[in-house]
C-alpha cells in the first residue's frame, strides 16, 4: 500500500506540474488575443504592442513578465501558426575559395567544379572536394592553394593532403558557425516573435523557422544577402569611351546586328570625336545599340540599359577576346550594375569600377562598426555608417583622391551599385559615410540591420523552404481540433459501451493522459504541428491498447475462477499484461525514434508527440488506471470488465487461423505481385521532397480548370503541373523552373512569373504583393509554398530509405533478443515488409483515381513508419501469448498452441484496431486536405497490418520454427 501511495503522490504532482506548464500557454494566448484586438489586423502594430509589454507583468500569480510567459508556452509549428521555414546551405565552395585566397590554380578550381558534379547522396561537399583534389593530384599545402599567407602559420608546405584536410574542415566549420551567428543577429533584429535557428550537423546547412512571418520576399532577401559591402572609385565615361567603341567594333564581326530604332550614341561620339555621326553606329550596333542612353560627361555611370539586356551585356564583357582589348590603364576595371528603381524596374545603369593593383575594392565593409537607417538631405531614406580607425584613415585617403580627380565613389553591396556620390569638398574625415539611393524605408532598415550584424562568410542559398499563410494555419488548427474532439469522443463512448464501469475509469485515465501529453510538450519546449496533433489523436487510439490488454487479461482470469481483486492484481503483473505492453510499446517507440532522427520539421513534431504519447500512455494505463480501479474495489463496487451487451463477445472462439494460411499466402502473393507491377509500370506520385521542385497551394475567388491553368503555366515555366487540391477553387501547382539556380532574387522572380501566369484567373485588384506575401485573413493567392532543391531531395530520399530499413533491422534484433528465437524477428519483419509493399502499391495504383493528394513525401514516410510500429505492436501481442503458453507448456501441439494464442488475443486485436480506425477516420474526414493523404496511408496500413498479424506473421513464425522444433521449445520450457 505504501508503494501505491507513493505512486498516487507522484501522479498528482506530475498532473499539477503539467497544469502549471500549460498555464503559460493560456496566459500567452490571452495576451496575443488582446494584441490582435488592439492592432485590428495590422501585423506591425501587433508586434510593436507585444514588444512594448515584453517586460510587463502579465502573470501576477507568479510575477512573470510576458517575455517569460512566451518562452514557456507550447509553440505552434509553421503549419499551425503560419510563417516561413527555410534551410540555408552555406556555400562550402565559396569558403574554400576564400581560404585559398581565390587561387587561380587550374587544378584546384577543377577540383572545386568536379566536387559538385561528383557529389554522391549524403556526401558533404568538402569530402567530395578532397576526393577530387586527390584524384587531380592537387597539393593542398601549396602556396597557391591553402599554404598562402593567410594560413601559413598552421599549414606548412611539407604537409601531406591528409594532414591538411582536418585543418580545412575545421576552418570550414568555423565559417559555417560564423554564418550561423550572423544570421541569428539579423533575425533577432528583424522583429519576428519566437524565431528558431539551428545548425544541422556538419552539413553546412542552417535551419531557420520564423513563425508568424508575413513579408516572404523581404525575409528571403535578408537571409541570403551576403552583405559584401565595398567602396570603389568609378571611371568617367570619357575614360572608358574608346574601349567601349573597340568593344562595339569587335562585336560587329561576331554578333547579329541590332535592327531596332536609331541608337542614342551621340553622347559617346561627342566625347571621342569633334563630329558626332550616329548614323553608322545605328545601322549595326550589337553593344551600344542596347544602350538606351549614355552617361553624361562626368556622370558616375557609363550608360543606361534595359534590365532584360543585362545578361547579354555581361556575356559580352566576360568574353576573353573582349577582355583582351582592355588597354593597360584599364587593366583593373570591373563592371557592375546599379540598383533598379521601384518606379522604373525595367532599366538600370552600368558602372565601370576602378580596382586596386589586385583588382579588388580599395575599402571593404569590414571597417563598418555601426549603421543606422536615416534620411538624407532631400528627406529620402538612407543608411548612415560609422567606420573604425583604420577605415576612417583609408576613407579619408580615397575621398581626398576622388575629390581631386572629379570621379565618384561607388557604394557596392553584393556586386550591386547602390549609389555613387561625388566628393566635391575635399577628403572626408571621421569615417562617417552615407548610402543613399532608390530605397524604401523597409530596405534601409534591413540594410542597416545587415551591416550591423556583419556579412556572411560565403553565399547562403535557400535549398529547402516552406511558407504557410496564417489563414491556412488557422484552418489547420480548426480542422485538427475538430478531428481531435470527434475521435476522442468516439473512443470514450466505445470504452464505456464495451467495458462498462472499468471503461469509464480507463476514460478518466485517458483524460489524464491528454493532460500529461500537453504538459510534457510544454515542459520540453516542443513544437506542436498538424502531424503532431495527428500523432496525439493516434496516441489516443493506441493508448486504449494498453488498457484493453489489461482488461482482456483480467476477463480471462475472471473466467478462470479468480475474484475481481485477484484478476485485477494478476492483470497488472509482468506475467499478466505488462510484458505484452512493454514489448508492443518498445517496438513502436523504436520506429518513432528513427523517425525523430531522420525526419525534419513537422515530421519531427509527429515523432515527438508519438514518443511522448507512448510514454504517458504506459504510465497512465499501468498506474493511473490502477489507482482508479483500486479506489473502486476499496469501495466494494462491482467490476466486471464487460457489460451485459458485450459479456459474451469473442467467447469460445476457435478459428483455425493456421489452417487458412495457404489462402492467406495466395491472397498476399497476388496483392504483392499487383503492387510490384504497378510500382514498376506506373510508379509513385513523388512529391518535391523526393524529386525536387517548387510547389504552391493557390486559392482563387472562383472555380478554375486545372488543365487550363497548367497549360498557361507551361507557357511561362516550360514545365508545370496543376491539380485540384481540396475544393475546385484551390490548386496545387508544381514546377522545377530554376530549382537549382542560386541567388536571392530567383525565388521572387519565380513568384512573379507565377503571378503573371495566373493573372487572368485572379481578381483584377489583386496586386503581386497581396498574391505572394502573407497577411492575416488572406483567402486569395499563395496560401503556402515549398521549395526543395535537387541536392536536398536526394538527401531526403536517402534518409527516408535508411529510416525504413533501419527500423526493420533494429526491430528484428530487439525481437530476436526478447524472444530468444530469430524466427520471431524474421516473421515480424517479413509481415511488416508485406504491409509496406501493399501500401505503396495502393498509393501507386490509386493516386490518379482518388480525389485527394497521394504524394510520396516525408509525411508519407512518417505514415509508413507508423504502420510499421502499429503492425509490430499487433504482432508482438500474439507472440507474447505464444511465449506465455510455452512457459506454461499448455499444449504439446505447437500449431494448436499458436492457434490458441491467436484466438485468445482476437478480442484485443479487434478492439484496438477498431478504436484506432475510428480515430483515424475522424482525422481523415475532418482533419483537412493537407493531412488527408498522410492519414489515408496509416488507415490502409492498419487494416493491412491487422490482417498480416493474424494471417502472415504468425503463420510464418510457425512455419520457420516447425512443429518439431516447437515441441522441443515446449519441453525446454517445461524443464526450466
Amino acid at each position: 500500500m505504501q508503494n501505491r501511495g507513493l505512486i498516487k503522490f507522484f501522479a498528482i504532482i506530475f498532473a499539477l506540474v503539467c497544469l502549471y506548464q500549460l498555464s503559460f500557454t493560456f496566459v500567452a494566448s490571452s495576451v496575443v488575443s488582446d494584441a490582435k484586438a488592439f492592432a485590428k489586423g495590422d501585423t506591425t502594430k501587433e508586434l510593436r504592442y507585444l514588444d512594448s509589454i515584453g517586460k510587463e507583468e502579465v502573470y501576477p500569480v507568479f510575477g512573470f513578465t510576458y517575455n517569460k510567459v512566451r518562452e514557456q508556452q507550447i509553440n505552434k509549428g509553421l503549419d499551425l501558426e503560419g510563417g516561413l521555414n527555410v534551410i540555408l546551405q552555406i556555400s562550402v565552395k565559396d569558403v574554400l575559395k576564400g581560404l585559398a585566397n581565390n587561387s587561380k590554380n587550374p587544378a584546384f578550381n577543377k577540383a572545386l567544379a568536379d566536387a559538385k558534379a561528383n557529389q554522391q547522396g549524403n556526401q558533404d561537399y568538402i569530402d567530395a572536394f578532397f576526393e577530387a583534389a586527390n584524384a587531380g593530384k592537387v597539393k593542398l599545402a601549396a602556396a597557391d592553394v591553402f599554404g598562402n599567407r593567410n594560413l601559413d602559420e598552421i599549414i606548412k608546405f611539407d604537409m601531406t593532403n591528409k594532414q591538411v584536410e582536418p585543418i580545412i574542415k575545421q576552418k570550414v566549420q568555423e565559417s559555417v558557425e560564423s554564418a550561423f551567428k550572423v544570421l541569428r543577429e539579423r533575425i533577432d533584429k528583424f522583429g519576428v516573435t519566437q524565431p528558431n535557428i539551428q545548425l544541422l550537423g556538419n552539413s553546412g546547412r542552417i535551419l531557420v523557422e520564423l513563425p508568424g512571418a508575413k513579408d516572404v520576399d523581404r525575409i528571403k532577401k535578408l537571409l541570403q544577402s551576403t552583405a559584401q559591402l565595398e567602396f570603389w572609385e568609378t571611371y568617367k565615361i570619357e575614360e572608358v569611351g574608346q574601349y567601349l567603341m573597340s568593344v562595339e567594333d569587335a562585336l560587329k564581326k561576331t554578333e547579329v546586328a541590332v535592327k531596332e530604332a536609331p541608337v542614342k550614341t551621340s553622347g559617346i561620339d561627342s566625347l571621342l570625336t569633334d563630329k558626332a555621326d550616329t548614323t553608322a553606329a545605328s545601322k549595326n550596333s550589337p553593344f551600344l545599340g542596347k544602350m538606351l542612353a549614355p552617361g553624361q560627361q562626368g556622370a558616375p555611370h557609363i550608360g543606361t540599359f534595359a534590365t532584360k539586356d543585362t545578361a547579354a551585356i555581361n556575356g559580352y564583357l566576360k568574353r576573353a577576346d573582349i577582355k583582351a582589348l582592355l588597354p593597360s590603364n584599364l587593366a583593373n576595371i570591373r563592371f557592375a550594375w546599379g540598383k533598379t528603381n521601384a518606379k522604373t524596374p525595367d532599366v538600370t545603369d552600368l558602372y565601370a569600377l576602378k580596382g586596386t593593383r589586385d583588382n579588388v575594392a580599395p575599402l571593404s565593409g569590414g571597417v563598418i562598426v555601426d549603421a543606422r537607417d536615416t534620411f538624407d538631405q532631400l528627406g529620402k531614406p538612407a543608411v548612415s555608417m560609422q567606420m573604425n580607425g583604420n577605415g576612417s584613415k583609408k576613407w579619408e585617403q580615397i575621398t581626398g583622391a576622388v575629390s581631386q580627380q572629379g570621379n565618384a565613389i561607388a557604394i557596392v553591396l553584393d556586386n550591386i551599385v547602390y549609389s555613387a556620390p561625388g566628393v566635391s569638398k575635399g577628403a572626408i574625415t571621421g569615417g562617417q559615410s552615407e548610402i543613399s539611393g532608390n530605397f524604401t524605408i523597409e530596405e534601409t532598415k534591413d540594410l542597416a540591420n545587415i551591416l550591423r550584424a556583419g556579412k556572411l562568410p560565403a553565399a547562403a542559398e535557400i535549398v529547402q523552404s516552406e511558407v504557410v499563410g496564417p489563414s491556412l494555419g488557422q484552418e489547420a488548427i480548426d480542422n485538427g481540433m475538430l478531428s481531435f474532439v470527434i475521435g476522442f469522443a468516439l473512443v470514450l463512448l466505445w470504452m464505456v459501451v464495451y467495458y462498462g464501469k472499468t471503461g469509464f475509469y480507463a476514460n478518466l485515465a485517458l483524460l489524464v493522459n491528454i493532460l500529461f501529453i500537453f504538459g510534457t510538450l510544454a515542459s520540453f519546449g516542443a513544437v506542436l504541428t498538424l502531424p503532431g496533433i495527428a500523432g496525439i489523436v493516434l496516441t489516443i487510439g493506441m493508448a486504449v491498447d494498453a488498457n484493453v490488454i489489461i482488461f482482456e487479461r483480467a476477463k480471462e482470469e475472471l473466467d478462470n475462477g479468480k475474484s475481481v481483486q485477484e484478476a485485477t492484481d494478476y492483470a497488472f503483473t509482468w506475467k499478466g499484461a505488462m510484458s505484452s505492453i512493454i514489448d508492443a510499446n518498445v517496438t513502436t517507440a523504436i520506429t518513432a525514434i528513427i523517425l525523430l532522427v531522420f525526419g525534419t520539421g513537422p515530421i519531427q513534431g509527429f515523432a515527438t508527440t508519438l514518443l511522448i504519447g507512448i510514454f504517458t500512455s504506459v504510465i497512465t494505463a499501468v498506474f493511473v488506471t490502477r489507482m482508479f480501479l483500486d479506489w473502486s474495489l476499496s469501495r466494494n463496487e462491482k467490476l466486471a470488465y464487460s457489460t451485459s451487451l458485450t459479456k459474451t463477445w469473442f467467447k469460445n472462439i476457435n478459428i483455425d487461423f493456421l489452417g487458412k494460411k495457404k489462402i492467406a499466402y495466395a491472397v498476399s502473393g497476388i496483392l504483392i505481385a499487383l503492387s510490384i507491377f504497378s510500382l514498376a509500370t506506373k510508379g509513385l506520385n513523388q512529391g518535391v521532397d523526393f524529386v525536387g521542385g517548387r510547389t504552391y497551394q493557390v486559392r482563387f475567388d472562383k472555380a478554375v480548370s486545372a488543365p487550363e491553368v497548367a497549360a498557361d503555366l507551361v507557357a511561362v515555366f516550360g514545365s508545370a503541373e496543376a491539380k485540384i487540391y481540396g475544393d475546385n477553387n484551390q490548386l496545387k501547382i508544381t514546377t522545377k523552373y530554376k530549382i537549382d539556380q542560386e541567388g536571392e532574387g530567383v525565388d521572387k522572380e519565380v513568384n512573379q512569373k507565377l503571378y503573371e501566369g495566373l493573372k487572368k484567373y485572379l481578381p483584377a485588384d489583386l496586386t503581386y504583393d497581396k498574391f505572394a506575401n502573407l497577411y492575416e485573413g488572406k483567402q486569395i493567392g499563395i496560401l503556402s509554398s515549398a521549395k526543395v532543391t535537387g541536392t536536398i531531395s536526394k538527401d531526403i530520399k536517402t534518409n527516408s530509405l535508411w529510416a525504413v530499413l533501419g527500423s526493420l533491422f533494429v526491430v528484428f534484433v530487439y525481437l530476436m533478443i526478447s524472444f530468444r528465437k530469430w524466427q520471431f524477428g524474421l516473421a515480424a519483419v517479413v509481415a511488416v515488409a508485406h504491409d509496406v509493399i501493399i501500401v505503396l502499391g495502393i498509393f501507386s495504383f490509386f493516386y490518379t483515381i482518388l480525389p485527394f493528394n497521394m504524394e510520396i513525401d516525408q509525411a508519407f514516410i512518417a505514415a509508413i513508419l507508423t504502420v510499421i510500429g502499429y503492425s509490430l505492436n499487433d504482432t508482438v501481442i500474439v507472440f507474447d501469448r505464444v511465449r506465455e503458453y510455452l512457459d506454461y507448456n499448455s499444449s504439446p501441439d505447437f500449431k494448436g498452441l499458436v492457434n490458441k494464442a491467436l484466438n485468445t488475443t482476437l478480442s484485443r486485436t479487434i478492439n484496438t484496431s477498431a478504436t484506432t480506425l475510428v480515430v483515424l477516420v475522424a482525422i481523415f474526414i475532418f482533419g483537412g486536405e493537407t493531412i488527408r493523404g498522410f492519414v489515408f496511408a496509416i488507415l490502409v496500413g492498419i487494416l493491412v497490418g491487422t490482417y498480416s498479424s493474424l494471417f502472415i506473421a504468425t503463420p510464418i513464425m510457425q512455419d520457420t520454427i516447425g512443429d518439431k522444433e516447437g515441441r522441443k521449445m515446449a519441453e525446454f520450457k517445461k524443464e526450466d
